[in-house]
């Protein structure tokens, strides 16, 4: 027993080999005792200029700090999102550094291109406007060659795309292209063409979105304007050296030119068919919509632009040599295509814009036919149906003036225009009064500035000139009767347009020009045309409560002036009121000094020819002489000058031009008996100065040596010139220095010469002057003591007048021997002043005067 409980104590002592540790539910186990810490400790090592804004000092980046090659490389990310920002990102940059635009442009465009074919939408549309504003205004002054290569055969790749989306996308930025770089259609005509017809024909989009199918017509129209036409031909558009690129002539880089012909053939029957598409739609539905009219605008002037090219485009080449230009089928499926469903008519009555569009449709329509009438014969029930409509559109839609749709109709009406003077000298005698009267009513009732106008002073000149409306037998009333309408309207229409609308007012002088050149065919007509110069009146000036008014002459631009002086010369009685008028311009101080010469030519050249009356065209020069107002210049240095510019230079060489002028009419004693009194009375009027020297200057220019002058002319002329030479002596500087017979005449010699010139052919007229000298010193013994003071002191200064008059007249050789042959005079004249010196009420300065004048006198009768 006692063994059992040693053992069982031994078994008590002993350790557990495996201790069981009770975990609480959720707490996470602690890592074995044994576990590798793997926990790494480190520090960042900085080392100078390593940092990623250092990389980018100096380079240009965008607003999120980005530079041109990484938004580059970002335009082909996976994520569309990061692609169009990327493409914002380089608008931003090239906005404010225009200049990596220029040194990048080809590596630019060689990555953009890629994204001509992106999958997505915005991202197409972001590049789109990218070009559009930046990239492609930033490089139109480059080389385009190379530009447009880079790009071209991305966008003929997506015009075959798969999606419709990208291809329809890819005709619109190949329309952009076309806008910046015209060349590249020439360039590339063929493939183009050939994809805008592949395009056209997959029509199952045109009734769900018009609006992809108008943005396609829009592409095609730009492209086809390129094409050379008679219309294209005559404008200077961006581009021009491109329009004849489709001529055989050309270089080969140009695309083919008989495969660009086929090409546009084979485009017709597809434009026609998308047309075709369109008409169930305007016959089911009550009104035309926007896109749907648009999309039919586009087809139709495509086309039209394609029968113009066919039938314009080539004219100067010779067209038999190219037979198979134009399929006549094209013809026969244009007019059966159209035919049936011309004029396009709403079916209940619609609003106006509505009516608009279907009028602008049908103009459209008539208009390609007009064309194809250049090449094909139409049957009378076909033309009738057209004329039919021009006539409706001339009486009819000129009346929509007040509408909001003016500015449409006016241009749909101008097309049609266009066409008259060509059908009124085709149909018969029926229609043709038809139309003549419905243009003479557009005529007179359409707005003076609107082009309707214009377009119809255009017809007018076409129908009388080119086509010889004007030569037409005059037992053709009705005609002369729309004729003489015609002319009747263009003074008034002149009135109208004022110097507002200087090119309006330029096409009406230049009918009226060649009116007058070929109206002399016919008495009628010449008459007329001679009554127009009534009506023209207030174009040049009219004459309102005794003041001046200037019509729109003297404001229009120097070539409309010219056209409007020369139209003088051809009335062949050029009435006086006229001739007034026209002298009041030649007076207005706007005018120009060389259109002031050119109307004393032109009018001197109507007096030659005998259309102005020798009487009237004394008194046209009379009247220049006398009344331009001479504005100081260096011929008055003590008068101070304004603002206005002096014309005395002008009014110099006037004078030398009415005076040759005046020694081309003939025989001067019949000029001197027409002008002596009208002269004489003119410098009694007390004009000023420079004036006065002139009509002086003219008197001497008629009169000859002896005079001829009148014994009543002289003894007003000595009254006259007294006061004439004492005013020279007061206001034009002397030069006392230089010798009348120097090579330089002094300024107050210009305006003493005309005198002498009369002094020299008749000596009685000087001397009556002396003797006017002479009394003018006399005493009045009815003056008070204290007025004798003042008078003394007032003729002791005429004293001194009258004795610079004299030196200056005894320094010209031929005027002094005339002065030593009155000597009775001179003593005459010392006498009186020797008198007046010995009155007691002088002062010390006129007691001075005096004795210096007696001694220049007396030098003088020595």
């Amino acid at each position: 027993m006692a063994k059992t409980k040693a053992s069982s104590k031994k078994q008590q002592k002993r350790g557990v080999d495996f201790k069981k540790i009770k975990r609480k539910l959720g707490r996470k186990l602690p890592p074995p005792k044994n576990a590798t810490n793997t926990e790494i400790k480190s520090k960042a090592i900085i080392l100078p200029e390593q940092s990623l804004a250092s990389e980018k000092m100096g380079l240009a980046v965008s607003k999120k700090g980005l530079t041109l090659k990484e938004l580059l490389q970002q335009t082909s990310h996976h994520n569309a999102k990061v692609r169009k920002d990327a493409l914002m990102g380089m608008k931003d940059l090239f906005l404010k550094h225009p200049e990596e635009l220029k040194l990048h442009r080809y590596a630019v465009i060689e990555k953009l291109r890629e994204r001509v074919s992106d999958e997505d939408k915005v991202v197409r549309e972001t590049l789109y406007q990218l070009l559009k504003s930046v990239i492609l205004p930033g490089c139109n002054e480059d080389n385009q060659g190379p530009f447009i290569s880079l790009i071209m055969a991305y966008i003929f790749n997506a015009m075959t795309h798969l999606a419709i989306e990208v291809r329809l996308m890819a005709f619109k930025f190949f329309d952009l292209i076309v806008q910046h770089f015209p060349a590249s259609f020439s360039l590339h005509a063929e493939k183009v063409l050939q994809n805008y017809a592949d395009i056209l024909r997959k029509n199952q989009f045109y009734l769900e979105d018009k609006s992809k199918l108008k943005n396609v017509l829009a592409g095609l129209v730009c492209c086809l304007s390129l094409l050379p036409s008679s219309s294209s031909c005559k404008k200077k558009v961006h581009g021009q050296e491109m329009l004849h690129a489709f001529e055989p002539d050309k270089p080969t880089e140009v695309a083919d030119f008989s495969v660009v012909i086929n090409k546009l053939k084979d485009l017709v029957p597809v434009l026609v068919n998308c047309f075709q598409d369109f008409v169930p739609l305007i016959h089911s539905t009550q009104q035309l919509d926007a896109q749907s009219f648009d999309c039919l605008h586009n087809i139709l002037k495509s086309i039209d632009l394609v029968v113009r090219f066919f039938v314009y485009g080539t004219e100067k080449d010779n067209r038999e040599s190219h037979p198979s230009m134009w399929d006549q089928s094209i013809s026969s499926v244009l007019l059966k295509k159209f035919v049936g469903v011309f004029p396009l008519n709403p079916v209940l009555h619609l609003s106006e814009k509505d009516d608009d569009r279907y009028f602008t449709l049908n103009v459209m329509i008539a208009e390609i036919f007009f064309h194809l009438s250049e090449w094909i014969c139409p049957s009378a029930e076909l033309l009738e149906k057209f004329l039919a409509f021009i006539e409706y559109a001339l009486l009819e839609k000129i009346r929509s003036e007040v509408r909001s749709g003016r500015a449409i109709r006016e241009k749909q009406i101008v097309a049609l225009v266009h066409f008259v003077p060509k059908l009124v000298t085709q149909v018969k005698d029926n229609w043709k009064s038809r139309l003549l009267q419905a243009f003479t009513k557009t005529f007179l009732n359409c707005n003076p500035e609107s082009s309707v106008k214009l377009a119809c002073i255009s017809a007018v000149e076409e129908m009388l000139f080119s086509r010889g409306m004007l030569y037409t037998d005059a037992s053709d009333s009705e005609l002369l009767d729309h004729l003489i309408t015609w002319m009747r309207e263009l003074p008034m229409l002149l009135i109208l347009l004022g110097d507002r609308h200087s090119a309006s007012s330029q096409a009406v002088l230049h009918l009226l020009l060649r009116l007058g050149q070929c109206c002399t065919v016919s008495s009628l007509l010449a008459f007329e045309y001679d009554n127009l110069q009534y009506s023209l009146q207030e174009f040049y000036g009219i004459c309102r409560e005794g003041k001046k008014c200037y019509g729109p002459f003297i404001k229009l631009p120097m070539d409309c002036q010219e056209l409007s002086i020369c139209c003088l010369y051809y009335f062949r009685h050029l009435d006086p009121l006229m001739l007034k008028t026209i002298a009041s311009c030649c007076l207005c101080p706007d005018l120009d000094a060389s259109l002031l010469f050119r109307i004393i030519e032109v009018l001197h050249l109507a007096f030659k020819a005998g259309h102005i009356q020798i009487t009237d065209h004394l008194s046209f020069f009379v009247t220049l002489v006398s009344r331009v107002n001479v504005l100081p210049g260096d011929a008055h240095p003590d008068i101070e000058e304004d603002t206005k510019i002096s014309n005395h230079q002008t009014f110099k060489s006037l004078i030398r031009v009415v005076c040759s002028c005046l020694a081309q009419m003939g025989d001067n004693v019949l000029l001197l008996a027409i002008l002596e009194k009208v002269i004489l009375e003119q410098i009694l009027l007390k004009l000023p100065l420079d004036n006065v020297c002139a009509m002086l200057r003219v008197l001497v220019v008629l009169d000859s040596k002896p005079s001829r002058l009148s014994e009543e002319s002289i003894l007003s002329l000595s009254n006259f010139l007294l006061g004439y030479l004492i005013d020279v002596v007061h206001r034009i500087p002397g030069d006392d220095d230089v010798p009348m017979s120097s090579s330089h005449v002094p300024k107050q010699s210009c305006y003493i010469l005309p005198c002498f010139f009369l002094f020299d052919r008749s000596h009685k007229l000087l001397k009556l002057v002396l003797n006017v000298m002479a009394s003018s010193m006399s005493t009045s013994s009815s003056l008070s003591s204290n007025d004798h003071t003042h008078h003394a002191s007032g003729r002791a200064s005429r004293i001194n007048d009258i004795v610079n008059v004299l030196r200056l007249m005894n320094r010209d050789a031929k005027i002094k021997q005339i002065i030593c042959s009155s000597r009775a005079e001179i003593d005459l004249i010392w006498q009186n002043i020797h008198s007046l010196q010995e009155e007691n009420n002088l002062g010390i300065r006129e007691r001075h005067m005096i004795q210096c004048a007696l001694d220049e006198l007396m030098t003088i009768r020595s």
